[in-house]
């Protein structure tokens, strides 16, 4: 009895301890939900005033052609910004300080209601040949585009995808460049320009043994998890590295790095089936921006076994850098986007390529190959998405133009990519603005936009098998939506 007593008292400030910790992450998830909906109507509230504003013009144009004094005519003000986006303030490493683990994922989330009803527009019939595009490929005229005769909606036109919930991760103190989930959707790897990787889990069912912090010294360029095990990530950065992290075991099991004719390392992609990954390196040279500062290319099969180079893919002499990789279902075909808009097809079992075609007048910059790989898609560094029949070499089977949601200084700092959802129906792609576009592929509607951050969209993801779906932007926050 005499050991019972002085135990209570520290039961009872247990419990009220975890009583507040419950009542602080309600009010977290409540006030989460009221910035995304403040958010969500300044981006209304803006769209509307951009389009008094036309109206506005349009007006007085009139007045003036028909003689009327347009001195009395006056435009409305811009809006002030109302509602700041939000940050996360974390204290400066140390350089010398690589890896660190089991940092605690700073995770706001709430429950979110899209305004919107159900997409009302109909999709423009396509009319494509088996030598490619015909003639009513995309065409500029004023504001919008037209594409396959049918006008390209712009951004405010798109309407909202409907939201069960968002998750937003504020671990990072600089623009992010990449973000994945896990071959099982469990964890999520996010990476930013300053070099750091967190991996995370957006689910609170879900342990959080694996959440890590990752000090690479170099700017991240592209992510991969294995495929099998979901333990091992891959990182490559920009300046040669390539790093093999074990999330269970909390270190780095390799770090390779790649010839110094070339740094980057634009992509690795890990077989679905084999022990080995692929690696697309480049060589740099000057340039105005990301793409065109990438020079020539070099593919790399590694051994995950060994950690050894088992060979070198050719590519033919000086060949433009490879942005983009992906294997097919058995791991037996690789598919390479290059920066001349080329398309190459590996077969992995002999090295060599085995086919090819001009795919775009411009870069490169994503490809994935479709659900039931007789398809696959590749996204321009213009924005012109296509999706190429393999099953008739060229031929275009559906085609979109993301123009609508582009910034011409946005895209140049940073490769766009896309993702598909798991049955291959939705295509998400990255914008130069707040928001990003999600394509029903093949559909008869157009499609929706993203609830906004505060800054472009520069990465995306989908959920290997559920429709959740992650945006990585240069506001330096990573957000998981789970869509209805």
């Amino acid at each position: 009895m005499s050991l019972t007593k002085p135990r209570l008292p520290a039961l009872l400030k247990i419990s009220s301890e975890r009583n507040t910790i419950s009542r602080l992450k309600k009010d977290n998830k409540h006030l989460n939900l009221k910035l995304t909906q403040l958010q969500a109507l300044l981006e209304e509230k803006e769209a509307q005033l951009d389009q008094s504003k036309r109206s506005i013009a349009a007006t007085t144009c009139s007045a003036t052609s028909s003689g009327v004094d347009d001195e009395n005519l006056h435009p409305l003000t811009s809006s002030e910004e109302i509602c700041a986006p939000v940050t996360s303030h974390l204290l400066r490493r140390d350089k010398s300080e690589e890896f660190a683990a089991s940092e605690p994922a700073k995770i706001v989330s709430g429950r979110v209601k899209s305004s919107s009803g159900p997409d009302s527009y109909s999709a423009s019939s396509l009319h494509v040949s088996f030598s490619g595009i015909d003639d009513t490929a995309p065409r500029f005229y004023g504001s919008h585009f037209v594409e396959n005769g049918g006008e390209v909606l712009r951004e405010e036109e798109f309407p909202e995808v409907s939201v069960e919930f968002q998750e937003t991760f504020l671990g990072h103190t600089s623009p992010i460049t990449r973000c994945r989930f896990s071959a099982s959707g469990n964890n999520i790897a996010s990476a930013s320009l300053d070099g750091t990787v967190r991996i995370w889990t957006y689910d609170s069912s879900f342990p959080a043994s694996r959440n890590a912090t990752i000090y690479c010294g170099a700017e991240i360029m592209s992510l991969d998890w294995e495929c099998k095990s979901d333990r091992l990530l891959l990182i490559g950065t920009a300046d040669g590295g390539i790093k093999a992290w074990n999330v269970d075991a909390k270190r780095v099991v390799c770090d390779l790095s790649t010839t110094e004719a070339f740094p980057c390392v634009l992509d690795l992609k890990c077989s679905p089936v084999e022990p080995v990954f692929v690696s697309a390196a480049s060589s740099r040279r000057l340039g105005s921006n990301s793409i065109d500062s990438l020079g020539y290319a070099s593919l790399t099969v590694w051994n995950m076994k060994t950690w050894k180079a088992m060979t070198v893919l050719p590519l033919g002499e000086d060949p433009p850098a490879i942005t983009s990789l992906c294997f097919n279902h058995n791991g037996k075909i690789l598919a390479a986007a290059a920066t001349d808009g080329m398309i190459h097809m590996f077969d992995m079992s002999a090295g060599l390529q085995i086919t090819g075609w001009p795919a775009h007048d411009s870069a490169i910059s994503s490809l994935l190959f479709g659900p039931d790989e007789t398809s696959i898609f590749s996204l321009g560094s213009d924005g012109k998405i296509f999706e190429w029949s393999l099953q008739n070499q060229g031929r275009v089977l559906w085609s979109k133009t993301s123009s609508g949601f582009s910034d011409n200084d946005t895209s140049k700092s940073h490769r766009h990519e896309m993702a598909l959802d798991a049955n291959g129906r939705q295509l998400l792609v990255t914008s130069g603005s707040v928001r990003a576009p999600i394509y029903q592929v093949q559909g008869h509607s157009h499609g929706f936009r993203t609830l906004p951050h505060s800054a472009a969209i520069t990465t995306v993801d989908w959920h290997p098998t559920l429709p959740i779906f992650l945006t990585g932007s240069a506001d330096n926050s990573v957000r998981v939506t789970s869509i209805l």
